[in-house]
Protein backbone atom coordinates (compact mmCIF):
# COMPACT_ATOMS: atom_id res chain seq x y z
CA UNK A 1 0.00 0.00 0.00
CA UNK A 2 2.90 2.50 0.78
CA UNK A 3 4.10 2.07 -2.80
CA UNK A 4 0.49 3.21 -4.24
CA UNK A 5 0.97 6.15 -1.40
CA UNK A 6 3.76 7.33 -2.73
CA UNK A 7 2.95 7.23 -6.84
CA UNK A 8 -0.15 9.19 -5.59
CA UNK A 9 1.70 11.99 -3.52
CA UNK A 10 4.33 12.17 -6.42
CA UNK A 11 7.61 10.65 -4.22
CA UNK A 12 9.40 8.94 -6.48
CA UNK A 13 13.08 9.68 -5.00
CA UNK A 14 13.89 5.98 -3.58
CA UNK A 15 15.70 7.84 -0.70
CA UNK A 16 12.73 10.15 0.26
CA UNK A 17 10.72 7.01 -0.21
CA UNK A 18 12.69 5.47 2.94
CA UNK A 19 12.11 8.53 4.90
CA UNK A 20 8.73 8.09 4.83
CA UNK A 21 8.12 4.66 5.33
CA UNK A 22 10.47 5.45 8.75
CA UNK A 23 7.54 7.78 9.77
CA UNK A 24 5.05 5.58 8.68
CA UNK A 25 6.35 2.59 10.98
CA UNK A 26 6.40 5.61 13.74
CA UNK A 27 3.14 6.20 13.10
CA UNK A 28 1.95 3.08 12.85
CA UNK A 29 4.07 1.50 16.39
CA UNK A 30 3.17 4.70 18.48
CA UNK A 31 -0.05 6.23 17.49
CA UNK A 32 -2.16 3.11 16.70
CA UNK A 33 -5.86 5.46 16.98
CA UNK A 34 -4.27 8.55 14.87
CA UNK A 35 -2.56 6.15 12.09
CA UNK A 36 -5.98 4.27 11.80
CA UNK A 37 -7.57 7.78 11.17
CA UNK A 38 -5.02 8.16 7.89
CA UNK A 39 -6.72 5.10 6.32
CA UNK A 40 -9.40 7.62 6.02
CA UNK A 41 -7.59 10.09 3.57
CA UNK A 42 -6.94 9.58 0.18
CA UNK A 43 -3.69 7.99 0.02
CA UNK A 44 -2.45 10.90 -1.35
CA UNK A 45 -2.23 12.97 1.66
CA UNK A 46 -0.91 10.06 3.93
CA UNK A 47 2.95 10.24 3.75
CA UNK A 48 3.06 13.54 4.53
CA UNK A 49 0.69 12.86 7.52
CA UNK A 50 2.59 10.54 9.11
CA UNK A 51 5.51 13.41 8.08
CA UNK A 52 4.06 15.55 10.56
CA UNK A 53 3.08 12.73 13.04
CA UNK A 54 6.87 11.37 13.00
CA UNK A 55 8.14 15.29 13.58
CA UNK A 56 6.07 15.27 16.97
CA UNK A 57 7.42 11.91 17.80
CA UNK A 58 10.91 12.83 17.10
CA UNK A 59 10.43 15.74 19.39
CA UNK A 60 8.36 13.59 22.19
CA UNK A 61 11.10 10.95 22.34
CA UNK A 62 13.61 13.88 23.03
CA UNK A 63 11.51 15.75 25.84
CA UNK A 64 10.76 12.52 27.43
CA UNK A 65 13.97 10.59 26.98
CA UNK A 66 13.68 7.83 29.49
CA UNK A 67 17.65 7.62 30.12
CA UNK A 68 17.65 9.20 33.67
CA UNK A 69 20.97 10.11 33.14
CA UNK A 70 19.84 13.56 30.70
CA UNK A 71 19.91 16.37 32.36
CA UNK A 72 17.03 19.16 31.77
CA UNK A 73 20.06 21.10 29.55
CA UNK A 74 20.73 17.97 27.64
CA UNK A 75 17.44 17.39 26.47
CA UNK A 76 16.88 21.27 25.73
CA UNK A 77 19.82 21.00 23.73
CA UNK A 78 18.22 17.89 21.72
CA UNK A 79 15.48 20.29 20.82
CA UNK A 80 17.78 23.09 19.98
CA UNK A 81 19.19 20.99 17.45
CA UNK A 82 16.41 19.78 15.82
CA UNK A 83 15.15 23.45 15.82
CA UNK A 84 18.04 24.40 14.32
CA UNK A 85 17.94 21.72 11.48
CA UNK A 86 14.93 22.20 10.09
CA UNK A 87 15.30 26.06 9.76
CA UNK A 88 18.83 25.08 8.22
CA UNK A 89 16.31 22.67 5.98
CA UNK A 90 19.10 19.95 5.78
CA UNK A 91 18.33 16.78 7.55
CA UNK A 92 21.60 15.85 8.84
CA UNK A 93 20.77 11.99 7.94
CA UNK A 94 17.64 12.16 9.93
CA UNK A 95 15.05 10.66 7.83
CA UNK A 96 12.37 11.78 9.86
CA UNK A 97 13.41 15.17 9.20
CA UNK A 98 13.81 14.49 5.25
CA UNK A 99 10.39 13.63 5.21
CA UNK A 100 8.84 16.64 7.39
CA UNK A 101 11.03 19.09 5.15
CA UNK A 102 10.01 17.52 2.02
CA UNK A 103 6.40 17.63 3.46
CA UNK A 104 6.91 21.40 4.24
CA UNK A 105 8.10 22.38 1.26
CA UNK A 106 5.32 20.50 -0.80
CA UNK A 107 2.62 22.30 0.87
CA UNK A 108 4.04 25.63 2.11
CA UNK A 109 3.61 25.25 5.44
CA UNK A 110 4.59 28.27 7.43
CA UNK A 111 7.99 27.08 9.53
CA UNK A 112 6.55 29.39 12.35
CA UNK A 113 4.58 26.63 12.73
CA UNK A 114 6.79 23.93 13.83
CA UNK A 115 8.57 26.59 16.14
CA UNK A 116 5.79 27.38 17.79
CA UNK A 117 5.62 23.50 18.29
CA UNK A 118 9.08 23.35 19.47
CA UNK A 119 8.53 26.18 22.16
CA UNK A 120 6.00 24.39 24.00
CA UNK A 121 8.34 20.92 23.97
CA UNK A 122 10.45 23.11 25.73
CA UNK A 123 8.12 24.69 28.28
CA UNK A 124 7.79 20.92 29.00
CA UNK A 125 10.88 20.93 30.61
CA UNK A 126 10.75 23.50 33.01
CA UNK A 127 6.83 24.62 33.59
CA UNK A 128 5.44 22.23 35.80
CA UNK A 129 1.90 24.28 36.56
CA UNK A 130 -0.21 26.98 34.74
CA UNK A 131 -1.63 29.67 36.89
CA UNK A 132 -4.34 30.67 34.35
CA UNK A 133 -6.36 30.16 31.07
CA UNK A 134 -3.87 32.51 29.62
CA UNK A 135 -0.60 30.69 30.18
CA UNK A 136 -2.19 27.00 29.59
CA UNK A 137 -3.75 28.87 25.88
CA UNK A 138 0.13 29.85 25.22
CA UNK A 139 1.15 26.49 25.81
CA UNK A 140 -1.39 24.97 23.95
CA UNK A 141 -1.09 27.03 20.82
CA UNK A 142 2.22 25.30 20.38
CA UNK A 143 1.20 21.71 21.48
CA UNK A 144 -1.69 21.89 19.84
CA UNK A 145 -3.59 24.17 17.63
CA UNK A 146 -0.25 24.23 15.26
CA UNK A 147 -0.44 20.60 14.67
CA UNK A 148 -3.96 21.52 13.14
CA UNK A 149 -2.74 24.50 11.28
CA UNK A 150 0.15 22.40 9.77
CA UNK A 151 -2.35 19.33 8.40
CA UNK A 152 -4.71 22.27 7.00
CA UNK A 153 -2.74 22.51 3.35
CA UNK A 154 -2.60 19.13 3.30
CA UNK A 155 -6.55 18.21 4.19
CA UNK A 156 -7.57 21.30 1.74
CA UNK A 157 -10.11 23.31 2.31
CA UNK A 158 -12.95 25.25 0.41
CA UNK A 159 -13.09 28.27 2.37
CA UNK A 160 -9.87 30.66 3.40
CA UNK A 161 -11.43 30.87 7.25
CA UNK A 162 -10.89 27.37 7.93
CA UNK A 163 -7.53 28.34 9.97
CA UNK A 164 -9.26 29.19 13.73
CA UNK A 165 -11.40 25.50 13.01
CA UNK A 166 -8.57 23.69 12.80
CA UNK A 167 -6.26 25.21 15.69
CA UNK A 168 -9.91 24.72 17.77
CA UNK A 169 -10.02 21.05 17.36
CA UNK A 170 -6.22 20.32 17.98
CA UNK A 171 -6.97 22.64 21.01
CA UNK A 172 -9.99 20.40 21.91
CA UNK A 173 -8.33 17.18 21.32
CA UNK A 174 -5.18 18.55 23.60
CA UNK A 175 -7.38 19.56 26.51
CA UNK A 176 -9.21 16.09 26.39
CA UNK A 177 -5.79 14.59 26.99
CA UNK A 178 -5.41 16.92 29.71
CA UNK A 179 -8.96 15.79 31.44
CA UNK A 180 -8.06 12.15 30.53
CA UNK A 181 -4.83 11.93 32.09
CA UNK A 182 -4.32 14.30 35.29
CA UNK A 183 -3.20 10.99 36.45
CA UNK A 184 -0.61 10.04 34.44
CA UNK A 185 0.61 14.12 34.52
CA UNK A 186 0.95 13.96 37.79
CA UNK A 187 3.33 11.30 37.56
CA UNK A 188 5.47 13.24 35.47
CA UNK A 189 4.83 16.24 37.70
CA UNK A 190 2.73 17.93 35.51
CA UNK A 191 -0.63 19.45 35.95
CA UNK A 192 -2.13 20.71 32.51
CA UNK A 193 -5.26 22.90 34.33
CA UNK A 194 -5.67 26.22 35.15
CA UNK A 195 -4.81 26.79 39.00
CA UNK A 196 -6.95 29.63 39.42
CA UNK A 197 -9.57 27.73 38.06
CA UNK A 198 -9.12 24.49 40.16
CA UNK A 199 -8.84 27.47 43.00
CA UNK A 200 -12.55 28.45 42.29
CA UNK A 201 -13.49 24.97 43.54
CA UNK A 202 -11.05 24.51 46.55
CA UNK A 203 -8.70 22.12 44.26
CA UNK A 204 -4.66 22.36 44.44
CA UNK A 205 -2.00 20.52 43.51
CA UNK A 206 -2.19 18.31 46.90
CA UNK A 207 -5.71 17.34 46.54
CA UNK A 208 -5.21 16.29 43.08
CA UNK A 209 -2.38 14.21 44.40
CA UNK A 210 -4.31 12.33 47.05
CA UNK A 211 -6.98 11.33 44.84
CA UNK A 212 -4.43 10.42 42.57
CA UNK A 213 -2.92 8.46 45.52
CA UNK A 214 -6.22 7.17 46.83
CA UNK A 215 -7.65 6.27 43.25
CA UNK A 216 -10.83 7.81 43.50
CA UNK A 217 -12.27 11.72 43.09
CA UNK A 218 -13.02 13.78 45.90
CA UNK A 219 -16.06 16.09 45.68
CA UNK A 220 -14.49 19.51 45.23
CA UNK A 221 -12.03 17.71 42.11
CA UNK A 222 -15.48 16.56 40.61
CA UNK A 223 -16.83 19.92 40.27
CA UNK A 224 -13.44 21.24 38.94
CA UNK A 225 -13.17 18.39 36.29
CA UNK A 226 -17.27 19.35 35.41
CA UNK A 227 -15.84 22.58 34.94
CA UNK A 228 -12.90 22.03 32.72
CA UNK A 229 -14.89 19.08 30.64
CA UNK A 230 -17.87 21.88 29.67
CA UNK A 231 -15.06 24.45 28.05
CA UNK A 232 -13.88 21.55 26.15
CA UNK A 233 -17.06 20.45 25.22
CA UNK A 234 -17.67 24.13 24.12
CA UNK A 235 -14.33 24.30 21.96
CA UNK A 236 -15.64 20.86 20.35
CA UNK A 237 -18.75 22.80 19.24
CA UNK A 238 -17.18 25.84 17.62
CA UNK A 239 -14.46 23.31 15.79
CA UNK A 240 -17.55 21.28 14.40
CA UNK A 241 -18.19 24.25 12.57
CA UNK A 242 -15.00 23.82 10.28
CA UNK A 243 -15.52 20.81 8.92
CA UNK A 244 -17.82 22.07 6.11
CA UNK A 245 -14.54 24.24 5.13
CA UNK A 246 -12.53 21.49 4.27
CA UNK A 247 -12.33 19.58 1.19
CA UNK A 248 -14.72 17.06 0.43
CA UNK A 249 -12.49 13.85 0.66
CA UNK A 250 -11.04 14.99 4.10
CA UNK A 251 -14.30 15.61 6.00
CA UNK A 252 -14.80 11.53 6.68
CA UNK A 253 -11.28 11.55 8.43
CA UNK A 254 -12.32 14.62 10.66
CA UNK A 255 -15.74 14.37 11.11
CA UNK A 256 -14.92 10.77 12.69
CA UNK A 257 -11.73 11.75 14.57
CA UNK A 258 -13.61 14.29 16.01
CA UNK A 259 -16.83 12.09 16.79
CA UNK A 260 -14.65 9.91 18.53
CA UNK A 261 -12.28 12.06 20.54
CA UNK A 262 -15.09 14.26 21.75
CA UNK A 263 -16.86 10.75 23.06
CA UNK A 264 -13.84 10.69 25.28
CA UNK A 265 -15.86 13.09 26.98
CA UNK A 266 -18.65 11.26 27.53
CA UNK A 267 -16.73 8.35 28.85
CA UNK A 268 -15.49 10.95 31.72
CA UNK A 269 -18.88 12.26 32.50
CA UNK A 270 -20.06 8.33 32.48
CA UNK A 271 -17.74 7.35 34.71
CA UNK A 272 -18.49 10.64 37.09
CA UNK A 273 -14.89 12.00 36.82
CA UNK A 274 -13.61 8.91 37.65
CA UNK A 275 -10.57 9.35 35.83
CA UNK A 276 -8.09 8.39 38.72
CA UNK A 277 -5.91 5.02 38.47
CA UNK A 278 -8.10 3.98 35.46
CA UNK A 279 -7.66 5.62 31.60
CA UNK A 280 -11.13 6.09 29.85
CA UNK A 281 -11.38 5.22 26.35
CA UNK A 282 -14.02 4.90 24.11
CA UNK A 283 -14.67 0.92 23.23
CA UNK A 284 -13.85 -1.14 20.34
CA UNK A 285 -16.69 -2.01 19.09
CA UNK A 286 -17.57 1.69 19.05
CA UNK A 287 -14.52 2.83 17.64
CA UNK A 288 -15.30 -0.47 14.48
CA UNK A 289 -18.65 1.29 13.88
CA UNK A 290 -17.78 4.76 13.45
CA UNK A 291 -14.61 4.15 11.51
CA UNK A 292 -16.17 1.61 9.57
CA UNK A 293 -19.27 4.40 8.67
CA UNK A 294 -16.22 6.93 7.94
CA UNK A 295 -14.25 4.74 5.76
CA UNK A 296 -17.68 4.14 3.67
CA UNK A 297 -17.88 8.08 3.36
CA UNK A 298 -14.40 8.70 2.53
CA UNK A 299 -14.99 5.67 -0.23
CA UNK A 300 -17.52 7.91 -1.69
CA UNK A 301 -16.25 11.22 -0.96
CA UNK A 302 -13.57 10.69 -3.66
CA UNK A 303 -15.54 8.92 -6.08
CA UNK A 304 -17.69 12.35 -6.04
CA UNK A 305 -17.24 15.50 -8.74
CA UNK A 306 -15.85 17.31 -5.44
CA UNK A 307 -12.98 14.87 -4.29
CA UNK A 308 -10.33 17.28 -6.06
CA UNK A 309 -11.50 20.60 -3.73
CA UNK A 310 -9.09 22.28 -2.10
CA UNK A 311 -5.56 23.00 -2.47
CA UNK A 312 -3.19 20.93 -4.03
CA UNK A 313 0.67 20.65 -3.12
CA UNK A 314 3.35 22.73 -4.62
CA UNK A 315 5.85 20.57 -6.64
CA UNK A 316 9.09 22.08 -4.66
CA UNK A 317 11.11 19.45 -2.42
CA UNK A 318 12.97 20.19 0.18
CA UNK A 319 17.18 19.85 0.56
CA UNK A 320 17.97 16.64 2.54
Amino acid sequence: MTRTEWAAAGITDPGLRGSYRCCRELNARHGKTFFLATRLLAPDQRPAVHALYGFARRADDILDDLDPTRTVDERAAGLDALAQQFAARDSGGDPVLAAVLDTAARYAIDGHLFDAFLASMRMDLTVTDYPDRAALDRYVYGSAEVIGLQLLPILGTVDAEAAPYAAALGKAFQLTNFLRDVDEDLARDRVYLPADELAAHGVDRDLLEWCAKHRRVQPRVRAALAAQHEITREIYEDARGGIERLAPRSRPCVTTALTLYSEILDRIEDDDFEIFGRRVSVGTGRRVRVGTAGLVRAWLARRGPASNHGRSPDNSRART
